[in-house]
């Protein structure tokens, strides 16, 4: 390609891009004054009710450890009569509240794709195979998903979050954003039963950590998992993220329709041809055109776009 017409198709993707940080950097505060407000009716009631489950489901965990370690006879009273305020700190944390934000995210996509395609939100045709590998160790761990990508469709059914499930900087914030909560009033008895949730969590074995860990170890085969419709959106949105050296939040982030211009930039950072591009943007919004300009950027320009954006931080 001519220097100034990859020039040119570089500047324009750029700029779609940046259209859609635009968007992304009021995601926080609007989630923030959603969940904190009694009255959201004209908002999506579903995405903020499941929100809202995820950070009260949170709160009720650490509480009851709290209850357990001081020895109270009503563990469930107790996280009860004290949730309300702990989960509004959760929701006066960005970081909590983002990540709860892009879980709600992916399953109301993986719900539409069950709508739509019939695709089950556990087990998808890849990680069928995956589980009928002739290799043990890939077996292995594709069963190991199979199980957790099911305790995430019951819990999300539940609008419930075990903290067990948080990335361990996720699990860490919690933990501080509980001890900050408490103040003054924490006691020896809760920093015993943070003690004994901390050593309770194992990163390893949470869903996002076995996602990757199965993505990473398909090697040449990872492209595969960018075909939505075989792979389901957990692999989807784990190997766009591996691929394109973007956050997973962010990836799931980018399945919106608003942010179609990011996904394709993203499936183009990913090795995917622009025939391919456009196949899956088209999958998850029919009504959307992928630029021309992103389908002729090369891959190395695609990463480098992605890595220049205001959102690239975005964990």
């Amino acid at each position: 390609m001519p220097d100034a017409a990859r020039s040119a198709d570089i500047a324009a993707a750029r700029r779609a891009v940046a259209d859609g940080d635009a968007v992304l950097a009021h995601v926080g505060p609007i989630l923030e004054h959603l969940v904190a407000t009694p009255d959201h009716s004209l908002f999506s009631d579903e995405l903020v009710a499941r929100i809202k489950g995820m950070c009260h489901h949170m709160a009720g965990q650490v509480l009851r450890a709290q209850a357990e370690a001081t020895g109270e006879a009503g563990r469930e009273a107790f996280a009860e009569k004290h949730g309300d305020a702990l989960a509004a700190a959760f929701y006066r944390n960005p970081h909590i509240l983002s990540h709860c934000h892009t879980l709600a995210m992916e399953w109301q996509l993986a719900s539409r794709m069950e709508a739509q395609y019939g695709l089950d939100p556990a087990l998808s045709p890849l990680l069928q195979d995956l589980i009928a590998s002739e290799d043990s160790g890939v077996a292995s761990a594709a069963m190991a998903t199979l199980a957790a990508q099911a305790r995430f469709a019951q819990t999300q059914r539940r609008m419930e979050l075990p903290v067990s499930e948080l990335p361990g900087d996720l699990f860490h914030e919690v933990l501080l954003a509980w001890r900050a909560h408490a103040g003054d009033r924490r006691s020896d008895a809760m920093i015993r039963a943070e003690t004994k949730l901390r050593n309770a969590y194992d990163e390893a074995s949470a869903r996002l950590s076995l996602l990757a860990r199965l993505v990473s170890g398909m090697g040449n085969e990872q492209a595969g998992a960018l075909d939505l419709e075989r792979s389901g959106v957990a692999l989807f949105v784990t190997a766009l993220a591996v691929r394109s050296s973007q956050s997973r939040d962010l990836a799931i982030l980018s399945t919106h329709e608003g942010q179609s211009s990011r996904l394709a930039l993203g499936l183009r950072a990913a090795g995917l041809t622009s025939e391919e591009v456009n196949a899956e943007v088209l999958r998850l919004h029919p009504n959307r055109e992928v630029p021309v300009t992103i389908g002729r950027l090369s891959v190395a320009d695609a990463r480098t776009i992605l890595a220049e954006s205001r959102s690239s931080g975005i964990e």
